[in-house]
């Protein structure tokens, strides 16, 4: 088999504050075989990405493509100009990146951007391409392949988009295919449909893939080879067979550790204490919706009929796929959003349904960490001063008091003093999202919601959070509520877990019974859909495509008819489609939304395998 990628000594440089030009990749030599999938791996600034788009002759800005040779399919890339290059890219050397939906024109038609490259570089007629559209569309498993095309960005689901980002690359029959960390952005469901979808496309059309990515289960799936890279060197090549059994660089093991986390991070020792009357917090009944009931207007019901309670010192995960209420959960309780009905109870005592009728010391004893700790934090301002804010507000502490607790709050969550003078822009996604909960812990608050505090980072980074998170709570008796689609890091940390679907809670267990039916059919799904740190993982997986489910009855107009339904591969005619399904309680402390009853479930399921730390 002959090279299609040789890389050698490729040296990229960015330039500092202080107008000098800094190594960030350091003479990486690498080389792909045709027909061959190579994963790049490794954490954020370890230089996957730049590499990758150095294989099409770019370099972001501030960036420099400094040194070094970059063949791709006899091309000479760092040698060729704008012109030469215009030419490579979409035909030779095509690119998927992360975000689809931030990648298509919201104004145009999906087949029009999906041919585009074909016009542009005239490979075949419109009639052709759009036909090849549509056979792309039918192999990547996309719902109405002839019609799809005829929708616009905004009319399908983050997945679809995803996969027609996939048929755009796909559509001159590249040389070479580089997919930017494709699924990250994507749930558990949805990215081993995604990946089922790709891996079938690069195989049945012998593609040469380059494959960017920090999840090395996801790799495990979909390469031959994995080069690791750290700070912008190689620190370990081998298969991918080699890489997961037998890793031979010390960095490489850490980022395979990372990925299991340790369940004693999870406190097994947690007991309620009986010395308080109530529970922390409770929530009962909670309904929510968005939009304004107007004629010819929809409201959206967000939240159906939720209950739940969070004893002191306890962590209670929350995981649904996108949309299924959980980021809504947590802001009705912290009273950023009015629920329609029910109350939430702190200490038995009603809490006001918007922030404007809390009390102060109510704001302090909830506190909420955001995803996205680049938007939470005003740029504008120190470390300093933002830990200094609540400490004011909160305590009324001043001078030389505010300055030493502050020192005292980097400390920890382990970071050094000198961060408190620098500004959140000087740091890393690891130190910003640290810097976030050490602002909620100012507050020294008995609940933190934390809303998927670690999917915006890297495994090993997210894994110190954790870490430091299961530390806190020993420390300081806090409470969490922990929202993720991470179903491995919820079983690691969390004593109870709640499963929601479009705004329901379908199910509730002790994390000890996560991996054990009987399941909600979409508990089960969701879990089984958790990638395994192996190779073949993707192939054995079984998958329920619900256009292959049976047809079932129009479902009735009652309220609370399963939502589940149309995905459920053990739905029952005439049952599930025209009643409300009973919330049932469990043997082992649990409970489940379903008409099917725990024997029905236990004698239908098999229990879910756990790989330290993941459950396959």
């Amino acid at each position: 088999m002959s090279d299609i990628v040789k890389v050698s000594d490729l040296r990229v440089t960015a330039r500092n504050d202080m107008g000098e030009d800094v190594p960030i990749v350091h003479g990486v030599d690498f080389s792909i075989q045709k027909g061959e999938v190579l994963a790049l791996i490794g954490e954020s600034g370890s230089g996957k990405t730049t590499i990758a788009l150095a294989l099409m002759g770019y370099a972001r800005a501030g960036c420099h493509l400094a040194g070094g040779t970059v063949t791709v399919a006899g091309h000479q890339v760092l040698s060729m100009n704008e012109s030469q290059l215009a030419n490579l890219r979409g035909r030779t050397v095509s690119y998927i990146a992360q975000s689809a939906a931030a990648s298509f024109n919201p104004a145009k038609r999906l087949m029009d951007q999906v041919v585009e490259s074909a016009m542009i570089h005239k490979v075949m007629s419109r009639e052709v391409a759009e036909a090849k559209a549509v056979e792309l569309f039918r192999a990547l498993a996309l719902p109405e392949p002839e019609k799809i095309g005829m929708r616009y960005p905004h009319q399908v689901s983050g997945g679809q988009l995803q996969r027609l980002m996939a048929a755009m690359a796909m559509i001159t029959d590249p040389e070479l295919v580089i997919m930017d960390e494709p699924t990250t952005a994507l749930d558990v469901t949805t990215q081993i449909e995604v990946l089922r979808a790709f891996k079938k496309v690069v195989k049945e059309r012998g593609s040469t893939a380059v494959y960017v990515s920090h999840d090395l289960a996801v790799v495990a799936q979909m390469a031959d080879r994995i080069v690791v890279l750290r700070d912008g060197e190689i620190r370990e090549t081998g298969s991918t067979t080699q890489i997961l059994s037998a890793p031979a660089h010390p960095y490489t093991k850490s980022l395979l550790a990372a990925i299991a986390p340790k369940q004693r991070n999870a406190a097994a020792s947690f007991e309620a204490k009986p010395s308080h009357e109530h529970p922390l917090l409770e929530v009962c009944g909670l309904y929510a919706s968005y939009g304004i009931a107007r004629r010819g207007a929809q409201v959206k019901c967000v939240l159906d009929d939720i209950n739940l309670v969070i004893p002191r010192g306890a962590t209670i995960g929350v995981i649904g796929e996108s949309g299924s209420g959980k980021t809504t959960l947590a802001r009705a309780i912290a009273g950023m959003v009015a629920p329609s009905e029910g109350e939430i109870l702190l200490d038995g005592k009603r809490l006001a349904p918007t922030l404007e009728g809390r009390t102060r010391e109510q704001f302090r004893r909830i506190q909420f960490v955001f995803q996205n700790a680049d938007t939470a934090l005003n740029p504008l301002h120190s470390i300093e001063r933002i830990l200094a804010r609540p400490l004011e507000f909160y305590h009324g502490m001043k001078g030389e008091a505010r300055r030493k607790r502050v020192l005292q709050l980097l400390d920890l969550v382990r970071l050094p003093a000198t961060v408190a003078a620098r500004l959140p822009g000087e740091l890393s996604g690891g130190q910003k999202q640290r810097i976030n909960l050490a602002r909620a812990l100012a507050a020294q608050p008995d609940l933190i919601l934390c809303d998927e505090v670690t999917s915006a980072l890297d495994t090993v980074v997210g894994a110190a959070i954790l870490e430091l998170m299961a530390e806190l709570r020993k420390e300081l008796n806090v409470s969490y509520m922990f929202i993720s689609h991470d179903i491995s890091t919820v079983r690691a940390i969390c004593d109870d877990i709640v499963v929601m679907y479009a705004g329901h809670k379908v199910e509730a267990r002790k994390r000890e019974a996560l991996a054990l039916p009987p399941f909600h059919p979409y508990s089960h799904l969701l879990i089984s859909s958790v990638p395994a740190l192996r190779r073949g993982w993707l192939e054995e997986v079984g998958g329920h495509n619900p256009a292959a489910l049976p047809a079932l009855a129009p479902a009735g107009q009652m309220r609370g008819i399963c939502s589940f339904l149309d995905r459920c591969p053990l739905r029952v005619d005439g049952v599930c489609n025209s009643l409300p399904p009973p919330r049932q309680m469990l043997d082992n402390g649990g409970s489940i939304l379903c008409h099917r009853s725990e024997s029905e479930l236990r004698s239908i399921q098999t229990p879910l395998r756990v790989v330290e730390g993941a459950v396959a």
